[in-house]
């Protein structure tokens, strides 16, 4: 552990298993007493692979590291996440033969950017792009709401999401952007081929510069005036992409 690495102390089985399984920097296990032995058994044999310390201590113990927490009776002690580089994550993603990217414009809920990411993954996605400022980052919060995903789903960080928005296109992305109320509804857009998906802040939505340099404007249709949360929104616009796409290798 270098003297300037960030500590984390993640929770929940599911973050804390897919930290295990990572690569990610991991320093000690901490169980509580009474969890279900083959849980138990599957967490001490994990942390042995990677030579990781366990230590079995009281549930009390773990609410006092972590308060008002769902540890789930696990939490570990890590290194940080890095982002994944910009130029050298455009050159993998582009060699795809249906890129499959998530744009982030300004998200800001811990939760929204966790359930995001674990959506990303479920549904094939190839990275997930965030802006530096004014977003929420890699953290304990996003490792729990995102199941862990975070552990495997790229996540690359960008100063000015214009001119990510700009190479992408270079790459052979088409950039659709999430409007709430402009644009084609999502069920006639053709989601095939390479995608970069932009979803807007939560309550503001996509900034008017990133709008036009979006390709297409997509909106999901709704039978009420009331918007989707952001997370849902992304959601549901990845699976209609999600179904295209197995349509179209059916074929």
């Amino acid at each position: 552990m270098s003297e300037t690495e960030t500590i984390q102390r993640l929770y929940g089985k599911h973050p804390v298993r897919e930290a295990l399984r990572s690569k990610r920097p991991v320093y000690r296990l901490w169980l509580a007493q009474g969890l279900n032995p083959g849980m138990v058994r599957e967490f001490e044999k994990l942390a042995k692979a990677r030579q990781v310390p366990v230590q079995i201590v009281p549930h009390k113990k773990l609410d006092q590291m972590l308060p008002g927490k769902p540890h789930q009776g696990l939490i570990a002690e890590t290194g940080s996440i890095d982002y994944a580089n910009w130029d050298l994550w455009l050159k993998q993603v582009s060699r795809k033969s249906q890129p499959f990217v998530v744009v982030l414009d300004q998200i800001q809920d811990p939760h929204n950017l966790g359930a995001i990411v674990r959506t990303a993954e479920a549904a094939g996605v190839h990275g997930v792009v965030i802006t530096r400022h004014h977003s929420v980052g890699i953290s304990e919060v996003v490792a729990k709401a995102s199941a862990g995903a975070i552990e495997t789903v790229p996540l690359v960080q960008v100063t000015n999401l214009a001119q990510a928005l700009e190479a992408l296109k270079v790459a052979g992305i088409w950039v659709m952007g999430l409007s709430a109320d402009q644009g084609q509804s999502h069920f006639q857009a053709n989601l095939t081929g390479g995608l970069a998906l932009v979803i807007g802040n939560e309550h503001k939505g996509l900034r008017p510069n990133i709008e036009k340099h979006c390709d297409v404007l997509l909106n999901i249709p709704a039978e009420t005036p009331r918007s989707l949360n952001a997370s849902v929104a992304a959601a549901v616009v990845m699976y209609e992409a999600v179904r295209q796409r197995q349509a179209a290798r059916a074929k």
